[in-house]
C-alpha cells in the first residue's frame, strides 16, 4: 500500500489540472474542424484525459538522448575530433514535491475509492435499467412497407435485420423517442404508438439516423468510453468532454442519414417535426441507449444541416490536421513537464522518493572540456559516453559512474567531469545532494 497510495494520489492530483488542460486544447483544435474531425478530436481527448495523469516520462532525459544522437550523427571523415557536452536534469534524493502524512494519504485514497465506486455503480445501474427496458419491450413484426424501409436502410448498418429469429425492432413504454441498443444483437426501440403518429418521410429520417448509429456501433463505443473514463469521472471537464463527444456523434449520424434520404434540408425539416412530436419526457432515463435526440444540441444540429457548407481543400485539411497534432503534442509535453509528485512522510530507514530538478537549475562554476584520446581518434572511434554523477552539497562530484559508451572514450570523459564544480543546489535554503547525468559525445570531423 505504501507504493499504491502515493501513485493514486499522484494520479488524482495531476488529473485535476491535466484533464482541464487537455479539454482546453481539444476545444481549440475542434473549433475549425468539421463534425467528423471534431468527433475524433473529442474521442482522443477523452482517452488522453484518462491516461495522461498516469504517465511519468522524463522528457528532459529523452531530449538529452536525442541531442546526443544528433550530435553523433554529425560525425564525418578523419581529421580533427571534438567533444560535445549535454547536461541532463537532476534528481534530488530524499525529498518529494509534496510530502503528506500516511493517514492523510489513506483518507484521500479512501475518498477517491468511494467516488470511483459511485460512478461505477451509476454505470452499472444504467446498464441494469437498459436491460430491464429491453426485457419489457414487445417485439414488432417487420412487414409490409416497414420491411421495405428496413431493407433499404439495413445497408447502413452492414447487417440484415430480417434474419429469422432475430428481433430487429420492438416497442417500449419506457422511452419517448426512438433509440438503438445492443452490442452483438442490435435492436431498434420505438415508443408506444410511434408508428401510428409518424409520417412516412419522418420515419425515413428516424431509420436512417438509427441505422447510422448501428453501423458505427455507437452503443458499444458509448459503453467503452464510460468504462475508460471512470478514473476521472469526477472531473467537470470530463463531463464536458463526454457531452461534446455525444454532440458530435449525433451530427456525424445526421450527415450520414441526410445522404440517404431526400437531402439535408428535408432531413432537417423532419428533425423539427419529430422534435415537436416527441416533447414528452422519457419515463425512464436510458443512459446507455443511443437515440436520435440523445444530445441536447438540437439547434446546432439543424444549423449544421441547413447552413452553407464550406468545403475544406486538401492543403487546408492537412494544415488543420498538423495544427491539431502540434496542439496535442504541446499539451501532453506541458502536462508531463509540469507534473506534480506526491510522496508520503517516510521513516528515516526507508528508501526516499525523488524530486526531479531541471537541467537549467544546475549551474556549472568550473567546466573542463574532455580531450579526444589520440588512440580513439586514429582508430576512428566515435560515440557518446553517458555518466551518472552525484553532486555533493559543496557542488563537487562525489561519485561518477559510466552508464554506457565506447570503452576507449570513457576515461577521457571521467577525467574531465571529475574536475567540474557546480553551484550547490539549495532546497528550502539548505544545500542537498543531486544526481544528474552528463553526456559527452565524441565526434570526428573531416
Amino acid at each position: 500500500m505504501k507504493f499504491i497510495e502515493p501513485w493514486i494520489v499522484n494520479y488524482l492530483l495531476n488529473s485535476i489540472w491535466q484533464v482541464l488542460l487537455v479539454f482546453g486544447a481539444a476545444w481549440l483544435a475542434a473549433r475549425p474542424a468539421g463534425p467528423r474531425m471534431e468527433h475524433r478530436i473529442w474521442i482522443c481527448a477523452l482517452f488522453v484525459e484518462t491516461i495522461l495523469p498516469a504517465l511519468h516520462i522524463n522528457l528532459a532525459g529523452l531530449w538529452r538522448h536525442a541531442l546526443a544522437l544528433i550530435a553523433w550523427s554529425w560525425g564525418g571523415g578523419a581529421g580533427t575530433g571534438y567533444a560535445r557536452i549535454t547536461i541532463g536534469p537532476g534528481v534530488v534524493a530524499g525529498t518529494g514535491l509534496l510530502r503528506l502524512p500516511a493517514p492523510l494519504l489513506a483518507i484521500i485514497v479512501a475518498a477517491y475509492a468511494c467516488v470511483l465506486l459511485y460512478f461505477t455503480a451509476r454505470l452499472a445501474v444504467g446498464l441494469w435499467k437498459t436491460d430491464r427496458m429491453l426485457h419489457g419491450a414487445q417485439p414488432l413484426a417487420v412487414t409490409g412497407d416497414l420491411a421495405k424501409k428496413f431493407e433499404r436502410y439495413s445497408g447502413l448498418a452492414e447487417t440484415s435485420f430480417l434474419t429469422p429469429g432475430v428481433v430487429s425492432v420492438a416497442i417500449s413504454p419506457d422511452i419517448s423517442g426512438p433509440v438503438t441498443t445492443g452490442i452483438f444483437r442490435r435492436l431498434l426501440l420505438l415508443p408506444a404508438g410511434f408508428l401510428d403518429r409518424v409520417s412516412d418521410t419522418d420515419l425515413d429520417a428516424v431509420l436512417a439516423h438509427e441505422f447510422a448509429h448501428m453501423q458505427r456501433r455507437d452503443f458499444a463505443k458509448n459503453l467503452l468510453y464510460g468504462l475508460i473514463s471512470l478514473p476521472v469521472a469526477y472531473h467537470p471537464a470530463l463531463w464536458l468532454t463526454s457531452a461534446r463527444l455525444a454532440e458530435t456523434r449525433e451530427m456525424v449520424c445526421d450527415e450520414a442519414a441526410a445522404e440517404v434520404v431526400a437531402g439535408r434540408e428535408t432531413y432537417a425539416q423532419a428533425l423539427l417535426r419529430l422534435a415537436s412530436m416527441l416533447t414528452e419526457p422519457a419515463p425512464t432515463r436510458t443512459l446507455h441507449a443511443i437515440g436520435i435526440f440523445d444530445a441536447n444540441i438540437f439547434e446546432r444540429r439543424v444549423m449544421n444541416l441547413t447552413q452553407k457548407r464550406i468545403e475544406i481543400s486538401g492543403p487546408k485539411r492537412i494544415v488543420i490536421a498538423v495544427a491539431c497534432v502540434l496542439v496535442a503534442l504541446a499539451t501532453c509535453a506541458s502536462a508531463l513537464a509540469l507534473r506534480m509528485e506526491v510522496s508520503g512522510a517516510q521513516a528515516q530507514n526507508e528508501h526516499p522518493q525523488k524530486l526531479h530538478v531541471k537541467a537549467d537549475d544546475l549551474k556549472i562554476l568550473t567546466h573542463v572540456n574532455p580531450v579526444y584520446p589520440a588512440t580513439a581518434k586514429s582508430a576512428r572511434i566515435e560515440g557518446s559516453v553517458i555518466l551518472d554523477v552525484l553532486i555533493g552539497k559543496e557542488g563537487v562530484p562525489e561519485h561518477i559512474s559510466v552508464e554506457k559508451g565506447p570503452h576507449e572514450l570513457q576515461q577521457s570523459a571521467l577525467d574531465a567531469v571529475r574536475q567540474w564544480r557546480w553551484q550547490p543546489y539549495l532546497l528550502n535554503g539548505d544545500p542537498i545532494d543531486v544526481e544528474t547525468t552528463v553526456t559527452v559525445t565524441f565526434t570526428l570531423k573531416g
